[in-house]
């Protein structure tokens, strides 16, 4: 009888296990499904500016984004490089992931911890950005982190190194309820994605760590020293 019991409690754990595999396994193959999909379709939104729209009408109701997509090629190179140069100075380069930029990102976060600083560094490229941007959200676990790794493999195996940073230069956040290049070049400057100057450009890119702080903080002393540093940086990097 307790032979019996036990293989009955054996085959509800194995096939809630194998049901629990499948699960996920199909959770996966929708995911690359609209990594195809995203390869050829432009999105109308991302997983980030949905969270934040939620966030932002529960206190105004009737708000809305900031968002216009613009065609990679309507995107001053400018701008392309200067992020690539904040962001990701590798990025032509990798295969989506930087390990050792990881390492260091996290060692460095310890000792911080350890000393009680708040600030912190990321080791992302520009495809990890965009995995958690489009698909993912803000929030800080180790699950979200591996499907945000899964997720970058995808897309480093369906798209070109120019699609992705055209997908990543039109929903990445620039400021309070403001997302994508055309958007931010309106909010800050009053022109267009392509019509940026190289000192604009710099200064967007140099306030992608932290947008909406620099939002309302736009001429704080690291911001205006970051520009200068990227502006000289910028001409040094490759872009797709």
């Amino acid at each position: 009888m307790a032979t019996r019991k036990g293989r009955s409690w054996f085959r509800i754990i194995t096939g809630a296990l194998m049901a629990l595999v499948c699960a996920v396994l199909l959770y996966q193959f929708w995911l690359f499904a609209q990594v195809v999909w995203y390869n050829y379709r432009d999105p109308g939104s991302s997983a980030i500016m949905r969270e934040e729209l939620s966030r932002l009408r529960e206190g105004n109701p009737a708000l809305e984004l900031k968002y216009e997509w613009i065609p990679y090629d309507k995107i001053n190179r400018t701008l392309k490089r200067a992020v690539v140069a904040s962001e990701d100075s590798n990025f032509t380069e990798h295969d989506g992931v930087e390990w050792d930029a990881i390492r260091k990102a996290w060692e460095y976060n310890q000792k911080q911890h350890e000393a009680g600083r708040s600030k912190m560094r990321g080791g992302s490229t520009i495809t990890q950005q965009l995995a958690k941007n489009l698909f993912l959200s803000s929030s800080r676990s180790y699950i979200r982190k591996g499907q945000e790794l899964v997720l970058t493999y995808m897309i480093e195996h369906v798209m070109s190194k120019e699609r992705i940073l055209e997908l990543y230069l039109n929903v990445a956040e620039w400021g309070v309820g403001v997302f994508g290049a055309e958007a931010a070049a309106q909010h800050y400057f009053n022109t267009s994605a392509a019509s940026l100057g190289a000192s604009q450009s710099a200064r967007l890119a140099a306030m992608l760590p932290n947008p909406r702080f620099y939002d309302g903080h736009r001429k704080s002393r690291y911001l205006n020293s970051r520009v200068g540093v990227l502006t000289r940086r910028m001409q040094m990097v490759d872009i797709p």
